[in-house]
Order: structure tokens, then sequence, then C-alpha cells
């Protein structure tokens, strides 16, 4: 079968449901990191493919969704072992965006979103460690989430940073990224959110041409809320927090890859070696104070989201860069990225970006952010507040 948008690199691993339950008839696509038994991953780079062994069983979530009746077609393309947001790989090729062909992306669950995007699949799984299922969601026009870290299991799942790795999926629809929630989450409180919070600095980051994006998506989400709010986050600026952020993923992607890298010299493309090379400078022991900075941040943000409170930030700063965009616009368009994704990797919070902005022609996102373990009533929240909104600001599909 034709892979038109390249976002597969297996199209042809077919696993056939286990059960039947909530997932029945859907279809769905795994981003190759995910262990399937019989199947060696790449992980994006063939040094890991020819140095690793095949899966003897399943990544547990996928068996959890062949037994509730769903159908895995495929593994999907990544990113290099997952540290980059473009969905650029050297080796295995770009995947293309069905919603616009002549931009990236986003990664690094990059074939996962364009899977979904391209309608190959009804949704997919992806990892999101700094932003790798929110970021390519976005640029994509597809609903993704990312749960409370440590909610659903990443057995069987290649680590890039344990203490924000997260399993996240991505649907074209609310209802199904709730479907899918109800697998793979524990039961949780039912009471509804009263009090929207807009996160001023996060908001501040968006890029000039995406200024009035989301004018309409707002005053319609502040209507659903008792209360509104607008409120700095990050009072020592969300800058610091994407530092301490920056800091801690790489001590910690050092020490799970640190070895391998060394031993086997692989080739990465030129962002993602140079960002392993800083990685391996880099000391535990000189960085020790970033772990208290963290943890500020984590007690900050249950403060802030206490008393059935949801953070609205906007998901990215703009559309979806064009392929070949100049390494300094990436840079900063990263830093602007990440500034905005670490508020919920640093503190383990669930997120849901849901594609309800545009940018001309572009989707861009609009993200949600609960407390810990507020999962199932952010899903919840999220596609009530869809299906409340009017025709004209639902992206047609």
């Amino acid at each position: 079968m034709e892979d038109r948008y390249n976002a597969y690199v297996d199209r042809n691993v077919i696993l056939e449901p286990s059960g039947s339950g909530v997932m029945s008839g859907t279809t769905f696509s795994v981003k190759d990191v995910f262990s399937v038994k019989g199947y060696k991953n790449t992980a994006g780079n063939p040094v890991w493919l020819h140095t690793h062994q095949p899966a003897v069983e399943h990544a547990p979530v996928i068996q959890r969704l062949l037994n509730e009746g769903a159908a895995m077609h495929g593994l999907t393309h990544t990113d290099e072992l997952m540290y980059s947001l473009n969905g650029e790989n050297i080796h295995y090729g770009t995947p293309v965006n069905p919603k616009a062909e002549e931009r990236i992306p986003g990664g690094s669950s990059s074939g996962s979103a364009v899977a979904v995007a391209a309608q190959e699949v009804d949704f997919a799984l992806g990892t999101d460690t700094g932003g790798s299922v929110r970021i390519p969601s976005s640029y994509c026009g597809i609903y993704g989430f990312r749960p409370t870290h440590g909610t659903v299991s990443v057995e069987g799942v290649i680590p890039l940073a344990s203490s924000f790795d997260t399993v996240g999926w991505m649907a074209r629809s609310s209802q199904l990224l709730e479907d899918i929630g109800e697998v793979l989450l524990p039961d949780q409180k039912e009471e509804p959110f009263s009090r929207l919070i807009i996160g001023r600095d996060a908001w501040d980051l968006l890029l000039p041409e995406a200024e009035n994006a989301f004018s309409n998506v707002i005053s319609e989400l502040s209507s659903q809320f008792e209360t509104t709010r607008v409120m700095t986050v990050a009072r020592d600026g969300l800058d610091h927090w994407f530092q301490t952020f920056k800091y801690l993923q790489a001590l910690e992607i050092w020490q799970e890859h640190g070895g391998w890298i060394k031993k086997e010299q692989p080739v990465f493309g030129h962002d993602i070696g140079e960002r392993f090379s800083w990685a391996g400078t880099l000391e535990n022991e000189e960085f020790a104070h970033l772990a208290a900075h963290r943890e500020y941040i984590t007690k900050l943000m249950a403060e802030i989201l206490k008393q059935n409170a949801v953070l609205a930030i906007p998901t990215v700063p703009g559309g979806a860069p064009k392929r070949g965009t100049e390494q300094e616009k990436l840079q900063d368009l990263r830093s602007r990225t990440m500034q905005l994704s670490c508020i919920a990797g640093l503190a383990g919070l669930p997120q849901i970006t849901l594609p309800l902005g545009h940018l001309n022609t572009l989707p861009i996102g609009i993200s949600l952010i609960a407390g810990r373990e507020e999962d199932r009533r952010l899903l919840s929240l999220a596609n009530r507040f869809v299906r409340a909104m009017s025709d004209d600001l639902v992206e047609k599909r």
C-alpha cells in the first residue's frame, strides 16, 4: 500500500484485536519506539536498529488497546532517539504534513501525527517528553494529549528522559481522544472545572502573525467557566523554566543513552547530533540546584491549578515552519516552543491541545493544562467545549 505521506517505518506490522470493547472498530498506529513482539525498533536511527534485539512482547499500552477491540496498523517514523521537535530525519526522510505539505510535521512523534491527519488510521500513539505529541498535533491540525506523568505505563517504550517521558495519543476528534483515555487512564473524580486561567506570559510568546489566531476561541472558552483570570504563570520567567527543563532533560538523556552513543558512534542529523554532544559535556553535580527549581515549579503549578482551575496557553508560538527554514530561525522557534511545553513537562501535568486556531491556512493549537491526576476531567472538559463551539470555529475535516 502506498505511503503517500511517508508516515510509516513499516505499515505492514498489523495486530488484530484480541478482545472487544470501547475501541472496537478503530485502527491505530504507534511510534517506532513501542515494543511490538518480534519486531526491532529503529528509534529513528539505523544503528539503533542493528544493535538491538526484537521485542519479546508487546508494550502493555498496545495490549490494552488490542484487548478493547482496536486494531494496530503500522509503526510510524520518529526523530532520532526522540530528541527533536521538528520531525525531520536524515535516515528515513521527513513525514509530509497533510495540512501544509511544504512545512514540517513537528516531532518527535511526527509519523503518528501525520498518519492521523492523513486519515490513515483513527488514532495513534506517540511519546511526549518535551512536547513530542503536543507540537506535531498542533502543526498537523489534530487533537493531542499528554497525560499526567506516571499515569500511563511506559513499559516497553524506549526511554528518553525518564522523569519527563509520557505515552500520549492523537486523534481527529475530541471524542475519540476521550475514549482512549477511558481505556488507558485510571478512574478519577468527575467534579467539573470552574475557573479558567489565561497565562499572560505564555500568550506573549506568540509570533506577531499569530496574535489574533485565537481571539474568538478564548472568548468562547471563557464562557464555559464561572470565572476567568489573566495572570503571569512564571514570575521568574518562562525562559528560566525552559533552561531548567533543558538541562535536567539533557542530563537524563545522556545518562540513558550516552554509553550506547560512545560505543556505537551513530551518525545523527546535525541539530540532534549537536544536542547529544552538548548533553555529554554536562555533569550532574553542577546542576543539582535545578532539581530544587523544578520542585518549586511543581508546587507553584499545584497552587495555581487548585480549586478546579484550568490553564489556557497556546500550544506553539505559530504555524508549522517551512521545510529548510534556516537554523537560527528554528532555534528561536524552538526556544519559544519549549517555554510553552515545559510548563506541563516540569510539573508532570496533563495537557490537551485542540486544533481550534487558524493562521491563514495553517492550523495552530490551543492547550488546556490541569492539575495532576485530573486527566479524565480534562479530556471530558475539552470534549464538551469542542461540542459546544459554533461550527465556524471547528475545523472542517
